[in-house]
């Protein structure tokens, strides 16, 4: 990936609040390049009538998922107004918070309506990840215990290089942030997919998968998980000492 800048999430004013100035900052110009990256894309593959399949293709893998969805959203909340977005499309960009200042240094400048189809062409390629969504959770979820449940680890939690399902399945054991309102946040976990167990905040987590969604290789990781503890069985004794 051509930037491997840090996505900075918030304003230059929470940077300077915070003392990460210099964060904002390279993440500010990685999202001029990649904003200008989206433009230069859109006027090459764009014959004046139909975008090339795939436009959108080749600015994500120079930038990467995460930052080309964060200048496409804050595009068209820039552009809140203009009609020629689709409603799909304006709901989606509402889901990506944009601070609002110097959004109009980050939002590309091609016509409204072909803007709209490289931004369709972004959401299909990132669906096709396949990756666990609050669509696949349990709608109460924030209420929920998550004690011995399979939780999803936010995609924005990954580095994309693990933005695959088997990183996002997690057993939660224990923990006070298992309980919905409790003071304590850590969560003590395990990786469904290599087993790894740490402690994620519940924030980090999208939610408790529905049992539906489970797919069958993590339904037996889970069983090895929760497998009761075997006892050491019976050793064969020699003077009256077990050999273990």
């Amino acid at each position: 990936m051509a930037n491997e800048a840090y996505l900075y999430p918030w304003s230059r004013e929470d940077a300077q609040d915070r003392n990460e100035l210099e964060l904002w900052q390279k993440s500010h110009d990685a999202n001029v390049d990649c904003r200008k990256a989206i433009e230069a894309a859109i006027m090459r593959e764009h014959d004046g009538n139909m975008l090339t399949p795939g436009c959108a293709a080749g600015v994500i893998a120079e930038y990467g998922y995460k930052r080309v969805r964060f200048v496409l959203a804050s595009t068209v909340q820039y552009l809140e107004y203009d009609g020629r977005f689709s409603d799909g499309n304006r709901a989606w960009a509402k889901q990506t918070y944009a601070p609002r200042d110097h959004l109009a240094e980050i939002s590309a400048a091609n016509h409204p309506a072909v803007l709209n189809v490289f931004i369709d062409q972004y959401r299909r390629a990132y669906q096709a990840l396949g990756l666990f969504d609050h669509a696949h959770c349990e709608a109460n979820t924030s209420e929920l215990d998550y004690t011995g449940k399979v939780l999803v680890l936010s995609p924005d939690i990954l580095k994309e290089s693990c933005w695959n399902q088997e990183d996002q399945l997690w057993y939660a054991h224990d923990g006070f942030g298992c309980r919905p309102h409790a003071r304590g946040r850590s969560i003590r976990s395990t990786c469904l997919g290599d087993g790894e167990m740490t402690r994620w905040n519940r924030s980090d987590f999208v939610g408790v998968l529905k049992d539906e969604y489970l797919p069958q290789w993590a339904r037996e990781r889970l069983e090895q998980i929760t497998a009761p503890k075997q006892e050491l069985s019976d050793a064969p004794e020699i003077g009256g000492m077990k050999m273990t």
